[in-house]
C-alpha cells in the first residue's frame, strides 16, 4: 500500500517540485498552495530527500481530519496508527501552526496532540512513561479552516541545507530558491553561468550542481535514516541511483564576482565543499565592469535591494546601472530577482517574462530578459 507524503515549499515553487517528483516516478502528485502531496513507497521518501532541489522537507502524512474542538482534535489524533512508526524509546516532539480555524492556540494544540499520541502508545506498548531517547520523529500539525493534517518529518534539517554552506554573507539566498532561479532560466550543461553580485556563491554552486545533475542531498544525512521501519538498503540504493545520474558537463563554466573580498573568499570555500570549484571562477569586482566571458552566457543574480541591504533610493540607482551594463544581445539572457514594483522602469527595459517568487517572507519577481531587441 503506498504512503502519502507532503512537501512544504516556498510559494511559487510548487509546480517545479511537482515536475521533479513526477520525473522520480512519484504517484498522484498534487500541487497546492505552499505544498505538494504525492504517493509512493518508502524508496520515494528516500529519493525525494536526496534528489529534490526545490523542496523544504519531505513529510510522511499520518492522517487528516476535521476538528473544531479540542476533544475532536484529541480523538482524531489518537485514532491514527502512531505505533506503526514510533517505538518505545523514540522521541516525538510536536510543533505546528493554524490558520482560519476554531482552534487557535498553538500551545494548547501541541499539548493535546502530544497527549493523544502518548495515550495511543501507552495502550499499544503497555507503558506508563516514555523516555524519548531514541531516533527523532518530529510530529507536525497544520490546521487550515478546521482541517487538521498530522505528519512526521523525515528530513531533519531543512532540505535547503545541502551541507556546503557552513556560513553565509548578509541576507543569503536560500539554496532552494537559487536552484529554482537556475531552473526557470533554463540553465543547460553547456551554458556559461555568471553572477556579478554573487555573495556567498549560492546561485553559482546550485547552477553547477544542476548542470552536472548532482543530487543536492548526496552529502548530507536525514532523520529518517535512523528509522527502523526503513531498511538501510533503501538509502544505499537511492544514493547509488543518484550517483549514477551524475553527468560530466565538461562545457559548463560559472563565473562570479562581488565587490566584497570577504564574500569571494566565502564563495570559494563553499564551492570547494560542494565539489564545484573546478568549474567556478571568482574574482573581486564591481558589477559595473561586468561583461560575459564569451559571446553567450546566462546571468542570474540576486542584487541587494530595499528590504535587504540598501534603501529604496539606492536600490533604484543600482537597477538603473544594471540596465546599462546588462546589454541585450544574441545568446545572452538575464534573470534578476527583485521585490521592486518599479524594477522595469529603473532597469530601462520591460522583462520578456516574469515569475512571482518569495525570498523568505519577501515577495519578489524574477525578471527575465532573453530576447534580442
Amino acid at each position: 500500500m503506498p504512503h502519502t507524503f507532503l512537501i512544504p515549499c516556498l510559494l511559487g515553487l510548487e509546480g517545479l517540485i511537482a515536475e521533479e517528483l513526477r520525473a522520480m516516478e512519484a504517484q498522484n502528485v498534487r500541487a497546492e498552495n505552499g505544498r505538494v502531496l504525492f504517493e509512493g513507497g518508502l524508496n520515494l521518501l528516500a529519493r525525494a530527500n536526496i534528489r529534490c532541489r526545490f523542496a523544504e522537507r519531505v513529510q510522511l502524512v499520518l492522517g487528516s481530519f476535521e476538528a473544531r474542538s479540542f476533544e475532536e482534535l484529541f480523538q482524531g489524533t489518537k485514532a491514527l496508527p502512531w505505533e506503526d512508526w514510533i517505538g518505545e524509546r523514540d522521541a516525538f516532539p510536536v510543533k505546528g501552526w493554524h490558520r482560519d480555524s476554531a482552534l487557535h492556540s498553538v500551545r494548547d494544540c501541541q499539548a493535546i496532540i502530544k497527549k493523544a499520541v502518548v495515550e495511543r502508545l501507552k495502550e499499544h506498548y503497555g507503558l506508563s512513561w516514555f523516555e524519548e531517547s531514541g531516533p527523532l520523529y518530529q510530529l507536525q500539525f497544520s490546521i487550515m479552516k478546521d482541517r487538521v493534517t498530522l505528519v512526521i518529518d523525515s528530513s531533519g534539517a531543512g532540505l535547503h541545507k545541502r551541507g556546503y554552506r557552513l556560513s553565509a554573507g548578509e541576507a543569503p539566498l536560500k539554496e532552494t530558491l537559487a536552484a529554482a532561479l537556475c531552473h526557470i532560466s533554463r540553465l543547460k550543461p553547456w551554458h556559461t553561468l555568471c553572477d556579478p553580485m554573487c555573495g556567498s556563491g549560492t546561485i553559482l554552486i546550485e547552477g553547477a550542481l544542476m548542470a552536472h545533475n548532482i543530487a543536492p542531498g548526496l552529502k548530507r544525512s536525514f532523520a529518517a535514516e535512523r528509522w527502523p521501519r526503513i531498511p538501510r538498503e533503501i538509502w544505499r540504493e537511492e544514493r547509488a541511483l543518484a550517483e549514477s545520474l551524475i553527468r560530466p558537463a565538461e562545457e559548463f563554466r560559472a563565473y562570479g564576482a562581488d565587490i566584497d573580498p570577504a564574500a569571494i573568499e566565502l564563495a570559494r570555500a563553499n564551492a570547494a565543499r560542494a565539489g564545484a570549484a573546478r568549474c567556478l571562477e571568482l574574482k573581486q569586482a564591481d558589477f559595473r565592469g561586468f561583461h560575459f566571458p564569451g559571446e553567450r552566457g546566462t546571468l542570474i543574480t540576486n542584487p541587494p535591494y530595499g528590504e535587504r541591504l540598501l534603501d529604496q533610493e539606492q536600490a533604484e540607482e543600482l537597477y538603473k546601472a544594471m540596465g546599462k551594463v546588462f546589454a541585450a544581445g544574441r545568446g545572452k539572457s538575464y534573470t534578476i530577482l527583485s521585490p521592486s514594483e518599479t524594477f522595469e522602469q529603473s532597469f530601462g527595459r520591460k522583462a520578456d517574462a516574469r515569475r512571482k517568487l518569495y525570498n523568505g517572507m519577501v515577495r519578489c519577481q524574477a525578471f527575465m530578459y532573453y530576447r534580442v531587441k
